[in-house]
């Protein structure tokens, strides 16, 4: 998220917190620390993918520190719509790519295999090639000065996505008191019903933003990368 930390720290204080705990838990605390720490509570949380889902997680165990939720491109909050996104993207992938992309996914769940940064960094390249629908040539993609941690992306997504089939991630939405906002892009493969339909099913203030030829990354596409900072910029207005 360093471009779009960049971009809208011209017209306010912006913290770009980073992630290190190995778990789910671990996360969560880091970032309440972070924002009891160095930021002014109630803040509003701009979460991208992975960092939708822990926003959304902090906001509903810590309610009085969040103002207002601003999730980007999120995965899907039911188990039902994986398969969806499994497919999808495959569909956009050659079968060599298919094949690698598989097999890294094993050996990234294999505790004893080795050289996991590099293998979450191959992963990286091949998830925004069939994220992506019309990306800027050169576009910041990956946060600057950070690398892929492996042992990282392990331990918290084991922890993740056992929160998101036990149905725990969702109902996680009944204590979240603050204002939800979700921006999404058509032609990201995480389908946007996986966010939308159950969200509005436990939130009590929610809306859905719904970007035409937009992939994952909406900072970075061509078409809508002006209107995402746009639609930001709006809803990041004092209530």
């Amino acid at each position: 998220m360093a471009p779009v930390a960049r971009v809208l720290a011209s017209g306010r204080g912006v913290l770009e917190p980073i992630q290190t705990a190995k778990t789910l838990d671990g996360q969560v605390e880091e970032l309440r620390a972070a924002l009891e720490t160095h930021g002014d509570p109630p803040v509003t949380l701009l979460g991208f993918s992975w960092g939708a889902w822990l926003s959304f997680i902090v906001a509903a165990r810590y309610p009085t520190l969040v103002r207002k939720l601003i999730l980007v491109g999120s995965g899907p909050f039911e188990e039902a719509y994986v398969a969806r996104l499994e497919q999808a993207r495959m569909s956009r992938l050659s079968a060599e790519e298919q094949a690698e992309f598989q097999a890294i996914l094993d050996a990234l769940a294999d505790p004893e295999a080795e050289g996991k940064d590099a293998l979450l960094a191959r992963l990286g390249a091949l998830a925004a090639k069939a994220d992506q629908y019309d990306p800027i040539a050169g576009a910041p993609h990956e946060p600057d000065r950070v690398g892929p941690r492996g042992d990282v992306f392990q331990g918290v997504w084991r922890d993740a996505a056992a929160l998101r089939r036990s149905g725990e991630l969702l109902e996680l939405g009944r204590d979240v008191r603050c204002p939800v906002v979700a921006i999404h892009g058509d032609y990201d493969p995480h389908p946007a019903q996986g966010v939308e339909k159950p969200l509005s099913a436990v939130l009590r203030d929610f809306r859905f933003i719904l970007l035409d030829r937009c992939g994952h990354t909406p900072w970075i596409e061509r078409d809508v990368m002006r209107e995402f900072y746009a639609v930001v910029e709006k809803e990041l207005r004092p209530l």
